[in-house]
């Protein structure tokens, strides 16, 4: 275990400190127009009434915070979340409730409540409504979901290197799903182009002019994990590290820890892969920007090749330090965490689950990085584990063994 920690401290990475970011920077208007408390508290109202809604396990690591030289380590484990094994169940289906309540408040003037929906009351004016969405493989599985729930219908693009493992498991909520030629961003092009000629609606989780809404509400879902965070955790976290995509969910718990932590918010960094860094380029170009290239990661729920302008409303001033992580220090960690670490359990974590984690052990081998992100024998240490094995097979070949005999499922109860 020892070697594998080592091996991924050793792993190349980049790594940029944000010159806007100032801990006494308060929550401003800029921030609020994107997320705010008040829809923030709309959020927590739906999903925690869902059935099968509960908070998602916030587990202490202490082994591996002893050998990463830090205080604590808390690993938010979202592989359990409504049963569609990411946190992306918060953000996609309640988006997609949101764009059916507006539709029918659009009709009848009057918004319907939740179970009016889940009853069947407004079933044939939701069953003219189609939504669709670009992914890699776990935003397109929440939307397919909320669609299958709520009652509408369903298509999802997937582009060119999504594994068949996570097309299926899009499928099986009832979703039709057509592969596109290119990347994920060429294939969010490609869905405004369908939706617009067939009258569909994109539930995107990312923003570009003109499309800012409804990612707005997927935001404001992801949220919800950072409140849960906080809640179960002991003490604030002095460092917050969170991956990132196109930003979303990153720029979420930025959102609300910051919100309500203010002047004693913690450090947060954004963590990326190395082949879709995104974000990195933003900061060092001031602005929202993008990265060409095949965006060729295995952390596919993080392939991504184009910032989201509303995350970057958040970021621009909220992330003190930006940086990337190799594929190779993914597959690492996964299998360290497999293993568990002097006492830890073991832990199933997807590929796109530990970056953050892959950096804070990349700063055991690098005093440069340890310094940039401020990390002491006293730090209180919070990542966000956003996947289990969502694609199964990838994840066998990557640690070794499936899912169930790193973690065996609890016995029922008698």
């Amino acid at each position: 275990m020892t070697d594998l920690l080592s091996a991924a401290a050793a792993e190349p990475k980049d790594f940029a400190a944000n010159p806007k970011a100032d801990p006494t920077h308060t929550y401003g208007a800029r921030q609020s127009a994107v997320l705010n408390r008040a829809a923030f508290q709309r959020a927590v109202a739906e999903i925690s009434a869902w059935p099968g809604y509960a908070p998602t396990p916030l587990v202490g690591l202490p082994g591996l915070a002893k050998r990463m030289g830090v205080g604590a380590l808390a690993y938010k484990d979202e592989s359990s979340r409504f049963g569609l094994g990411s946190f992306k169940a918060l953000g996609g289906a309640y988006a997609v409730l949101r764009l059916l309540k507006r539709s029918l408040a659009a009709e009848t003037g009057s918004e319907p409540t939740t179970e009016d929906i889940l009853s069947g009351r407004h079933a044939e004016h939701i069953a003219r409504i189609t939504v669709c969405c670009a992914t890699d493989g776990n935003h397109g599985r929440s939307v397919a979901w909320g669609a299958q729930t709520f009652g509408c219908r369903c298509v999802i693009f997937v582009h060119a290197t999504v594994s068949q493992g996570r097309v299926d498991a899009i499928a099986q909520y009832g979703a039709e799903v057509r592969r596109l030629p290119g990347t994920y961003d060429e294939a969010i092009r490609q869905t405004a182009r369908q939706a617009e000629a067939n009258g569909w609606t994109v539930v995107s989780d990312t923003s570009y002019p003109g499309y800012t809404d409804i990612p707005r509400d997927v935001m404001q879902g992801y949220a919800l994990m950072a409140d849960e965070a906080l809640r179960q955790m002991p003490a604030p976290p002095t460092h917050v590290l969170v991956q990132a995509g196109v930003g979303g969910m990153a720029a979420a718990i930025c959102a609300h820890i910051w919100e309500t932590l203010g002047p004693t918010r913690p450090r947060f960094v954004v963590v990326e892969p190395d082949k879709a860094a995104c974000c990195l380029a933003s900061v060092r170009a001031g602005t929202a920007s993008s990265v060409s290239g095949e965006l060729d990661t295995i952390m596919a729920g993080l392939a991504c090749g184009e910032t989201s302008i509303l995350a970057w409303e958040i970021l621009d001033e909220g992330a003190d330090l930006f940086a990337t992580v190799t594929d190779e220090a993914a597959r690492l960690l996964m299998r360290l965490l497999a293993e568990g670490v002097e006492g830890d359990p073991p832990l199933v974590a997807g590929e796109s689950a530990v970056a953050g984690l892959a950096l804070v052990a990349a700063a055991t081998g690098n005093p440069a990085l340890r310094e940039a992100l401020g990390l002491s024998a006293d730090s209180r240490v919070l990542v966000f584990g956003s996947e289990g094995d969502t694609d199964p097979v990838l994840y066998r070949e990557i640690v070794g063994r499936d899912a169930a005999r790193v973690r065996p499922p609890e016995p029922a109860a008698t």
